[in-house]
Order: structure tokens, then C-alpha cells, then sequence
């Protein structure tokens, strides 16, 4: 099924003007790498091409760039993704130009492809591949493998990847798995990598420093004094609260962001709170119980706290994260607990089970998992972050760690 001239027509005016998808560098690269492929590799062949890139890298940028001009080649192409939160503000965006259904029928989950024919579409476009898993479908029973689904079911499969954005227990999408898939199906591969980075500011220096103050990786200490990126605490969570709202106030999209440490109670009982701070005015919901997806986009998004399963892939103007009792500092050393994970999160759904097998494994995987969450969430902002930590030693740490980064020696 190939898109009407109208919907091409309303995905081109989407990007036309709109500073958000203008293409830069060697985003253009990876961009005419793609199209060259899909101009090179003949009907019956096949190739698939991963791209790497961290955080506001531009990853997302590449992709809808590359449907839109594909589409309107007459290229029988979609935008895929595991996570709905991409998905869902995308086809929000464009259906402001289009009809709602030609719109959805552009934007596929990874569950599609299980059944799906050999060859069926020219290219598929699949971002946050990192998030890929074994078995689709709700009781996850069906499909042997999405990276090889994908690969199998398209002419031209590329995959935008950070491999330390794997964020859930079943996460398998790295550039290892689907280099081997590629070479199991005899399809030839070719990697590039994006380094340049445009969201925080454009400073590399702050993503350094996240992952610096994670203990993710070691080394020279980051210098922030040079960058224009903010990063600050907040002494309550009510005053990161009310930061958030008056940057969204100033017309920032701006929104706060938590770890998933608190059980989402207003989805069967929408009256109620789910992130209450005892002796604070602090009590909100978590976003998906009445903007869903799309919540970074709405309106009232503003009201509601987004989580890793509803901000990944997505940013904002100035963030405020949560970070909650699943990532404590003792002594200087960064731990992680994933029994103080919520009991509706399903990221880590498994562990309990594979601990009693494999303690050591279990934990260290556990702790990969959360420590890439909270990059992730911190990653999120294109012109600050504000922190918030439950843990009062934790967030001492964290504000140690801005006043050594920033040379505040007094801090």
C-alpha cells in the first residue's frame, strides 16, 4: 500500500520550516546513506544499515527525514519503534496536516512483523532499536526474534541505536544481535556513527558529566564552568515542580520526569495520586492516565510526571527529574535497588525470578538497567535540568558533583 500525494504533501510541510527536523552535518551523511541503499540494492536483495548515536545526536531527526523524502519517492516505507511515546507525538504532529488514518498507518510497533511476508516493504525505519525484544504481542508468545522479523520483512532495514539506552528486562536490540542477524540472513551490513550531538545545549560535556556522576564510566573530571547547559537542584520536590512550571510558563515545553518508583494507582483509581511527598503540597499523576503517549506534546502535559517509558526518544525544553529510591549513593559510590522499583513498572518484570538463578548476573544486568534509566531521563532537556533526589545522601552527591563541574569549590 503506497501513501497518497496528499499525506507525502502533509509530511514535507510538517518538516518544512521547522527548525526541530533541519538536517546537520553528518546527520546529511547518514541521511544519504540511507537513500542511496534503497536507490542500490535491487528488489529480491536485501541490506540493512545501523546508525549509531547518543543522546540528541539526532537519531529521530534522520528517520523522519528519511520516510518523508522516501515517501515521497513512492517507496513503500514506516517509521518503527517498541516504545509508543515516538510513535504517538509523531502521528499527533502530522495528523495536524492529514487524515488521522493515512497518518497511523505510516508509524508501526515492532509487534507487526512477526507474521508478516518475506519482503513486503521497500525500507523500514526502525528507531530506539536498542529497544527491540524477542517476542511480540501482549502475552509476548508470538514471533521468534524482532530484529530478525524486521530484517526479513524489508528490502532496506536501518537501525538507530544507543546501546546504553536499553532500559527494560527484555530489551535485546544492540549492534552486536543485529550484526549477527544480519549475517545469519546473509544480508549485508553497514555501521556509521553520529557523535556530534545538538540537544543540551550542544555540550558533550554535560552528557560526559552524567555519565561521570552515574558512575557509568571514570576519568578526568568534567568541566561544566564553559557551557551553557543549566543543571541545578532543587532543595523540595515542590520547587522543582514549580520551576518546571513557570520555564513551561515562558513558553519552554518543559516537563518532569521520575524514575518509576512510585505504583501508578490512578489508572484504576483516576482521583487519586500516584507521587505523593508526605508534608509537601507535592502530589501528582503519572502522565499516561489522560494524555497518554503524546503527553510531552499536550497541553496539560505540564500537570502530569512522565517516566522512562513515555519521555525515551522525545525532549524537552527545560526538564526536572526525580530520581528515587532505585539509585542511592553511599559513601560516594553509586548503587542501585530494584526492589524500590514500582510494582506496576514492567521494565524490570523477571529479575526477582532470574536472582534466585543467578544472584550475581541478575543484580549486575539490574543495575545496567537502571543507571542507563536515569541517563536517559537526565538526557532529556535541550536547555537545562534541574534534579531532584529522595535520598537525602544521594542528593548531596549529586549537588557536590554540579558545584565541582561548575568550579563552585564552596558548594
Amino acid at each position: 500500500i503506497k501513501p497518497s500525494k496528499k499525506l507525502t504533501d502533509a509530511l514535507q510541510s510538517m518538516l518544512d520550516g521547522n527548525d526541530e527536523f533541519v538536517l546537520i552535518d553528518e546527520q546529511k551523511t547518514a541521511f544519504e546513506t540511507i537513500l542511496e541503499a534503497v536507490r542500490s540494492v535491487p528488489k529480491g536483495a536485501h541490506k540493512s544499515i545501523i546508525v549509531k548515536g547518543g543522546p540528541g545526536t539526532g537519531k529521530s531527526v534522520i528517520a523522519i527525514n528519511a520516510m518523508a523524502r522516501l515517501l515521497g519517492d513512492g517507496m513503500n516505507v514506516r517509521y518503527v519503534t517498541k516504545n509508543g511515546a515516538p510513535r504517538a507525538v509523531y502521528k499527533q504532529r502530522l495528523q495536524k496536516h492529514s487524515k488521522k488514518a493515512e497518518v497511523s498507518n505510516l508509524f508501526m510497533s515492532s509487534d507487526s512483523f512477526y507474521d508478516v511476508a518475506r519482503d513486503s516493504y521497500d525500507v523500514l525505519l526502525v528507531d530506539e532499536a536498542h529497544r527491540l525484544v524477542k517476542n511480540s504481542g501482549p502475552f509476548r508468545n508470538l514471533g521468534d526474534n524482532q530484529i530478525a522479523e524486521v530484517i526479513a520483512a524489508t528490502r532496506v532495514s536501518v537501525f538507530f541505536i544507543d546501546d546504553s539506552q536499553q532500559v527494560t528486562w527484555r530489551d535485546i536490540g544492540s549492534t552486536t544481535s543485529i550484526a549477527d542477524w544480519a549475517g545469519i540472513l546473509g544480508t549485508p551490513i553497514e555501521s556509521m556513527e553520529l557523535n556530534a550531538q545538538f540537544r543540551c545545549a550542544g555540550s558533550n560535556a554535560y552528557l560526559e558529566w552524567v555519565d561521570e556522576v552515574l558512575q557509568i564510566t571514570s576519568g578526568t573530571p568534567v568541566d561544566l564552568s564553559a557551557t551553557d547547559y543549566e543543571v541545578s537542584m532543587a532543595p523540595t520536590p515542590s520547587a522543582l515542580r514549580d520551576e518546571v512550571a513557570q520555564r513551561a510558563a515562558e513558553g519552554a515545553t518543559s516537563r518532569l520526569l521520575a524514575g518509576y518508583c512510585w505504583d501508578w494507582v490512578s489508572k484504576r483509581r483516576p482521583a487519586e495520586f500516584d507521587i505523593v511527598f508526605p508534608g509537601t503540597d507535592f502530589s501528582m499523576r503519572w502522565n499516561l492516565t489522560k494524555d497518554g503517549q503524546a503527553w510531552i506534546d499536550a497541553p496539560t502535559g505540564g500537570n502530569e510526571v512522565g517516566c522512562i517509558h513515555t519521555c525515551q526518544g522525545l525532549e524537552g525544553g527545560f526538564m526536572g527529574v526525580i530520581i528515587g529510591n532505585d539509585l542511592l549513593v553511599r559513601n560516594g559510590k553509586v548503587m542501585t535497588n530494584p526492589a524500590a522499583r514500582a510494582k506496576t513498572d514492567q521494565s524490570l518484570r523477571g529479575w526477582k525470578a532470574a536472582v534466585k538463578k543467578d544472584p550475581e548476573g541478575t543484580l549486575a544486568k539490574a543495575d545496567v538497567l537502571i543507571r542507563n534509566t536515569y541517563r536517559t531521563l537526565l538526557t532529556r532537556g535541550m536547555s537545562g535540568t534541574m534534579i531532584y533526589c529522595t535520598d537525602s545522601e544521594t542528593h548531596e552527591y549529586f549537588q557536590a558533583a554540579i558545584d565541582r563541574a561548575k568550579g563552585n569549590r564552596s558548594g
